[in-house]
């Protein structure tokens, strides 16, 4: 079909920038649906769905949703909140019976009593109790592991304290995908 001179010469006024401006258009709309799918859980997941659920640090004052049941005895996870300090709560969980173990490369003996302290919600204690067995081995291993030079010398019970704390999360890790121990107390210490 043959365009007149006068059709073919006229440029269309706007062409391009309704072009444009429609694609712009469409670009926003897909944009702003998939975000709103996004954030409707439709498509992918928000930044919230996507947070692991493991223990919490407790501010002082703060309800533990995960406290455990008052019960009489040791084992369980006594509060402290002090004044001062961190601002987190402290939770002790005191190992029912003592550790005993031959020391490396010597006749002598340790006995250690312990407790683990952790400032994240009562789950970390309630772990602890759950994987006792699991966790009074590994830390039978670091005890087997010390040298009587070790056991007897400041030096050498810090860094007993150490590995004891990183066997404990490294066992709660395996077991639970998260540790949450601070640190390993002793409430007993005994070499001969």
């Amino acid at each position: 079909m043959a365009k007149s001179k006068d059709q073919a010469e006229t440029p269309k006024k706007g062409g391009k920038l309704k072009l444009v401006v429609g694609a712009l258009v469409l670009t926003g709309a897909g944009a702003g649906g998939a975000y709103g799918a996004i954030q409707a859980g439709l498509l992918g997941s928000s930044a919230e769905a996507q947070e692991p659920d493991l223990p919490k640090l407790i501010r002082k004052g703060e309800e533990d949703p995960y406290a455990p049941a008052e019960k009489e005895g040791k084992g369980h996870g006594e509060v402290v909140e002090g004044e001062g300090g961190s601002e987190y709560r402290t939770s002790y969980y005191q190992f029912e019976d003592s550790f005993t173990s031959n020391l490396k490369d010597s006749p002598a003996l340790i006995q250690v009593t312990l407790a683990a302290s952790t400032r994240r919600d009562g789950r970390v204690l309630q772990w602890l109790g759950k994987h006792d067995l699991a966790l009074r081995s590994a830390m039978l291993v670091q005890l087997a592991e010390t040298t009587e030079a070790e056991a007897t010398s400041a030096q050498g019970k810090e860094d007993l304290q150490r590995r004891l704390t990183a066997a404990v999360n490294k066992v709660l890790t395996e077991r639970e995908g998260f540790g949450g121990v601070d640190n390993v107390y002793f409430i007993g210490y005994l070499v001969q």
